[in-house]
């Protein structure tokens, strides 16, 4: 039969036979609890969060965007880089920030990724428009106020509105698996504005693989700058990383 040394059942569990005195087996005390022992062990892939990356990006978009509005003697090489970079951030939220607070939020969350890719349509359109006007001339500064507007609305409503959701509603294992993603995308998205491309998933992420890549070959041919002067390193150890993947 089991039996225990108390009753309280505090003590060791063994077998013993009826009419058989128990031999009590001395043992040890129980460990301390270990910080953090009993909760459910969730693994954390390295990276950034999808929040924490695109947040960082909003920041540097807005001093190129500053920059790019308010100088009087901008150059085309700012330009060319400061539109690669909103194209290639625009990309990545399309493929998987939009589809997220879609999936996630039902009726009004498709409705929010609606308007977001119609926003970005509207943004892509005036950077096209951007790269045919001479830099310094009147029309292609109130473009680049037109952007400039455009880009903040886009980052008051990423930040005020879809990442504090995501933040209540996704794991961060899972923003940090999102924000890996979005680098690789943007890895392989165009660095030209392409307004009339596909802009919904699954499709996108197909379309825009394949411009992105015809992108790259135009600009090596032209020698065109797509990274900001300060992030080539951060750029190339991207790509790199992505390759790790």
């Amino acid at each position: 039969m089991l039996s225990t040394v108390d009753g309280a059942g505090s003590g060791v569990w063994f077998f013993s036979s009826p009419g058989i005195q128990p031999r009590v087996k001395p043992f040890l005390p129980p460990l301390p609890d270990i910080p953090g022992e009993g909760k459910v062990y969730q693994y954390m892939p390295p990276g950034q969060s999808i929040i924490s990356l695109l947040a960082g990006e909003h920041g540097e978009l807005t001093k190129l965007a500053g920059n790019l509005a308010g100088s009087l003697a901008v150059k085309r090489e700012p330009a060319d880089r400061f539109t690669a970079a909103l194209t290639r951030h625009l990309s990545s939220e399309r493929q998987y920030l939009y589809p997220m607070v879609a999936r996630l939020f039902s009726a009004q969350g498709s409705d929010i990724a609606r308007n977001e890719i119609g926003h970005d349509r509207t943004l892509l359109t005036d950077l096209a428009l951007l790269r045919k006007e001479q830099p310094g001339g009147d029309a292609f500064r109130r473009l680049a106020q037109a952007v400039e507007t455009g880009l903040q609305r886009h980052i008051h409503s990423c930040e005020t509105g879809m990442f504090p959701a995501l933040e209540d509603a996704v794991t961060m294992a899972d923003l940090v698996r999102l924000g890996n993603r979005v680098e690789v995308a943007q890895e392989a998205a165009p660095s030209r504005p392409h307004p009339r491309a596909l802009m919904r998933p699954p499709w996108n992420k197909l379309t825009d693989a394949a411009i992105g890549a015809i992108d790259k070959i135009r600009d090596v041919a032209s020698g065109r700058k797509t990274y900001p002067a300060s992030s080539k390193a951060s750029a190339a150890a991207k790509v790199v990383a992505g390759g790790a993947r």
